[in-house]
């Protein structure tokens, strides 16, 4: 009899595919809630000693508002957990010794690169090679580049505001300060007060929107939904904008730098901008910042300055305008420092104690960063016994760290003189300090 070789079906051999392709999708999902489930119960053991707020079953307590963290501040002492979603948390700390505890002890903050969010060696390399980007002397000269920028902002309030209508403020005062940071930082001439075409400005305002809109927005918070979502592309287009606009200003700096006339000319300059520190900074081996590292400084000083500054400076006239006694103490202040100047010199900021009083207690209330987290890099063990383990996030909130000494949502300029070290540190504090979380109040 003859022999029949019978070659294999390629339906068979799709289906055998496919049959694959699910079993490993599968085993892989299998594992995975196998990883999460035990997420879930070493956070459940680790916050047996902190008792919390209820929580929803899916969102956790993420869509809360802050008179609610404040009544939970009242009721649950020191700290407690709130849930952004099944398996994230955060170990909310009212108590300013838990917060002076948590930044004696540093850690990683939970953002991206720069001083601000480094850690370890880096972040001491860093902030040793940009230290003199902080001196006085290098400072003072920013003073008169602002005056100009808010001058921009009061000659067009001058046309826009009128009794009759009344005119949204913030995002005039963003523009502002990000046309101060432009001028500090880059000695860049951006105009945008006026221009606001400009791709690189639009590309400054979708990064800034977006980062905010990812944080509230709970689907977002799992990087793949959001990298392929619309606005996920958005903010990678944004980012690729600005990115390629700092590489460029560096590039050309850098080329300058390589004439020693070019250089000299810069180390003469009336001012130094944040660039020239970047890039003549060295250490003590001659090394200096590579331009990855130089972008993620300007970068982190672009966002984290100008918005949030904004944001402050909103709030601060918010707050002035609903306690008219106050913002008359204010003006009189200012009036008499003044006398026949027209502008603010660098001399005469420390000579305004009452209006600083003001702007301090209007961030205390209003912060631009009401939020700050800490991801602990070692086991802590806080005063009354209470432990926290490796990894775990604690959440600084600074409206409810004043809850032991007055109501943290009255607003009294005095009460900066009764505050605790760590009731209210702007920024955080620390060997290493960062911006963890920029929940914008605008």
């Amino acid at each position: 009899q003859n022999l029949a070789v019978l070659a294999p079906s390629p339906v068979s051999d799709v289906s055998q595919i496919l049959y694959l392709l699910t079993m490993l999708c599968l085993t892989c999902m299998v594992l995975k809630a196998i990883k999460l489930y035990q997420w879930r119960r070493k956070l459940n053991k680790a916050l047996k000693s902190f008792p919390g707020p209820p929580v929803h079953w899916l969102f956790g307590n993420v869509h809360e508002d802050l008179d609610k963290l404040l009544e939970w501040s009242k009721k649950y002492a020191r700290a407690f957990p709130v849930w952004f979603g099944k398996f994230v948390v955060f170990v909310s700390l009212n108590d300013a010794d838990y917060a002076k505890a948590v930044c004696a002890r540093g850690g990683k903050s939970r953002a991206g690169k720069g001083l601000l969010t480094l850690h370890g060696p880096k972040w001491f390399q860093h902030r040793k090679l940009l230290t003199p980007g902080f001196h006085y002397g290098v400072l003072k000269p920013y003073v008169s580049l602002i005056t100009k920028s808010t001058q921009v902002m009061l000659d067009k309030w001058e046309h826009l505001i009128t009794q009759e209508k009344s005119v949204e403020l913030f995002g005039h005062v963003s523009l502002m300060t990000l046309d101060s940071i432009l001028k500090c930082a880059f000695s860049h001439e951006s105009n945008c007060q006026i221009d606001r075409s400009n791709s690189y400005i639009k590309s400054v305002c979708e990064i800034t929107y977006q980062i905010n809109y990812r944080i509230w927005y709970l689907p977002y918070q799992i990087d793949f939904i959001y990298w392929l979502s619309r606005d996920g592309r958005r903010f990678q287009k944004a980012c690729e904008i600005v990115h390629l606009q700092t590489d460029k200003v560096i590039k050309e700096r850098k080329k300058s730098l390589k004439d020693e006339q070019e250089l000299e000319k810069i180390q003469k300059k009336r001012h130094l901008d944040f660039l020239d520190i970047l890039l003549c900074a060295k250490d003590e081996k001659g090394d200096g910042l590579s331009d990855e590292d130089i972008r993620a400084e300007v970068d982190t000083f672009m966002f984290g300055g100008h918005d949030t500054t904004a944001s402050g400076i909103s709030w601060t006239l918010y707050c002035l305008a609903m306690y008219p006694e106050h913002q008359q103490k204010c003006r009189e202040e200012i009036r008499e420092l003044l006398g026949d100047q027209e502008t603010i010199q660098w001399d005469d900021l420390g000579k305004m104690p009452y209006t600083t009083m003001c702007i301090k207690e209007s961030i205390r209330i209003f912060p631009p960063v009401p939020f700050v987290a800490r991801q602990l890099s070692k086991p802590i063990t806080f005063h009354d016994g209470r432990y926290l383990p490796e990894v775990m996030l604690s959440l600084l909130s600074y409206q409810t760290l004043s809850l032991q000494v007055f109501d943290p949502m009255r607003f009294s300029p005095e009460n900066s003189s009764q505050r605790h070290s760590h009731a209210f540190v702007p920024f955080s504090a620390g060997a290493r300090w960062g911006i963890a979380l920029v929940f914008v109040s605008s």
